[in-house]
């Protein structure tokens, strides 16, 4: 059976996604969508190009547009949204009307809860809707409840998740492979965990959660700190069942300092203030300045790592699972790893939904994801993850 796929945006994560599509998910088509067309057709380019086939296609769609993105997902069997989180609830709305399956990249809690609002509707269409399918949350929420499975019980969860570039640079040693907005919306406000068994909203950027870590060479140390968004729906999920589930932001050394110098400022305040009678948003300032300093070149050589310990028990005997991985640039395909863990990701689920792996409704990641088919389908796209239970 093959599937016709859709993929809205075709930037840097939908063009990843839509090769992942093409080569693994048993595909007829793959049509990727942008608002410019241009950009569309470069990234079914690149796809048929990588592919060596003519199965990706690109045209122009404004997903404002109700009828015409009604039009784009009529023949689609599964899709992935990769265009900004605000636009994400209308979407599935429609996906539902269309009986399209969709999953999506998320990047705000409160959205993703609209969506999940419409679950009755996704199962009276017998589609699956899967918010949140980025590398974090997504990628990183599936290997947590991975690592939560290889246990009989767990207590606390774990993750220490990043992407970062492979040769660090002034300044904030750091480079943005996505909107600048995303980036600041995670650094500034709170962070949604479970700690001592209940929702607990913790701030970020907070010294008393600063920690180093060391990992393989040639990486090895960097540093970790509260940032939000990184859990969305699980730690509601999971609350009354595990006492901590948590995630920290992994940096080179020397990031964490300069950003709370930036904070602490007041630069990335939205309050607007009067600056010779004009009135201006810090934060918008910020953008401005330091966006075009830190943003990633399309081959940025970067890596990307997900470590995840759980712990609890197994057997009757107090032990640890501990889930890893790590990703660098792809040389060959030329995606980075943030490409990789981001947009494969959510390809991975849209096959999944396609499929019909996944649970018809619209479900969070936690608990439509099967994880151990979710972990075998990293390692067959290569993916250099480990695994283990220590007593």
């Amino acid at each position: 059976m093959s599937f016709t796929y859709g993929v809205l945006g075709g930037g840097r994560q939908g063009t990843a996604a839509a090769y992942d599509m093409a080569k693994f998910g048993e595909a007829k088509k793959v049509v990727i969508a942008d608002v410019d067309k241009d950009a569309a057709l470069a990234s079914a380019d690149r796809v048929n190009t990588l592919t060596h086939s003519e199965i990706a296609e690109g045209v122009a769609l404004d997903v404002t547009d109700r009828s015409a993105l009604a039009s784009f997902l009529d023949p689609v069997d599964s899709f992935l949204s990769a265009v900004p989180y605000w636009l994400n609830p209308a979407i599935t709305e429609a996906a539902i009307q269309a009986r399209a399956s969709m999953c999506d990249l998320g990047g705000n809690t409160d959205f993703v809860r609209e969506q999940l609002k419409l679950d009755a509707a996704a199962v009276e269409a017998g589609v699956a809707v899967v918010p949140d399918c980025g590398q974090v949350p997504g990628m990183g929420t599936s290997l947590m409840v991975h690592a939560m499975s290889l246990l009989d019980r767990a207590d606390h969860v774990f993750m220490w998740d990043g992407g970062n570039v492979q040769h660090p640079e002034p300044p904030f040693n750091y480079r943005c492979t996505f909107n600048i907005a995303g980036l600041t919306n995670e650094y500034y406000g709170e962070a949604i965990f479970l700690r001592n068994g209940k929702v607990t909203m913790v701030p970020t950027f907070q010294r008393e959660d600063y920690e180093e870590i060391e990992f393989p060479a040639p990486i090895g140390r960097m540093e970790t700190f509260v940032a939000g968004g990184g859990t969305s729906t699980a730690p509601w999920t999971f609350e009354g069942n595990v006492q901590t589930f948590q995630n920290k932001t992994l940096r080179w050394k020397g990031h964490f300092e300069q950003w709370k110098a930036v904070i602490d400022m007041g630069l990335m305040d939205l309050d607007p203030v009067t600056i010779n009678g004009v009135e201006v948003v810090p934060r918008d300032v910020l953008h401005a300045c330091v966006e075009p300093r830190i943003r990633a070149a399309d081959d940025e050589r970067d890596f990307v790592i997900v470590r995840v310990k759980a712990v609890g028990e197994k057997d009757g005997r107090p032990a640890e699972a501990l889930v890893e991985l790590i990703d660098f640039y792809d040389e060959t395909t030329g995606f980075t790893a943030m490409q990789r863990t981001t947009g494969w990701d959510g390809a991975i689920v849209a096959i999944m939904n396609a499929k019909g792996h996944t649970p018809r409704g619209a479900k969070p990641v936690e608990i439509a994801v099967p994880t151990q088919l979710f972990v075998d389908e990293l390692k067959r796209r290569g993916f250099s993850l480990t695994e283990k239970v220590i007593f």
